[in-house]
């Protein structure tokens, strides 16, 4: 047996772990959401796409991943985790007023009447990108989602690397 086989299901193996880290953000902010009420804000849902950006690049390396393709993948699935913390960190910063986001506001419901209008205002919760909704030890979901995303960022990166220097002939 050749050392490309292990390294090649050593990284599928990782590459399978990091899919359900991400599949467990989500599982968590859809328990968030349906299960305690909270709704997310615009912020919060693209946090959410980085995490399913995560889950199907990290789906596709565990099923596909080859010694020659699986370093690529497993660094391809670090940036969607390093992308996940950005949209994570800005939402962080929104939250602690450095500074004002664009992407927060009343959705995309649109009225032809004044009336409608009015109706659709009563009746839509914004949720605001800059109210902390849920903490824990004084970290913020979205704080908690940056940590976790550098930590998942930080591991594929690693593997990649390792992956990539046993792969060497």
């Amino acid at each position: 047996m050749t050392t490309s086989a292990p390294t090649a299901a050593r990284a599928r193996r990782i590459a399978l772990l990091l899919a359900a880290a991400s599949a467990a953000m989500l599982g968590g902010a859809f328990w968030f959401q349906y299960g305690e009420g909270l709704e997310p804000c615009p912020l919060c849902m693209a946090q959410r796409w980085a995490h399913a950006a995560s889950l199907g690049i990290g789906l596709i390396a565990a099923l596909v991943a080859t010694r020659a393709s699986a370093p690529w993948l497993l660094a391809l699935l670090g940036l969607a985790f390093l992308a996940g913390a950005g949209i994570a960190g800005y939402h962080v910063g929104v939250e602690q007023h450095w500074f004002a986001s664009a992407f927060c506001g009343s959705g995309d419901a649109v009225a032809a009447t004044v009336e409608d209008l009015k109706a659709l205002l009563w009746e839509t919760e914004v949720s605001r990108c800059d109210e902390i909704a849920w903490s824990l030890l004084g970290i913020s979901m979205a704080g908690w989602n940056m940590i976790v995303s550098v930590f998942l960022a930080l591991v594929a990166f690693v593997a990649a690397r390792r992956v990539a220097a046993r792969s060497k002939p």
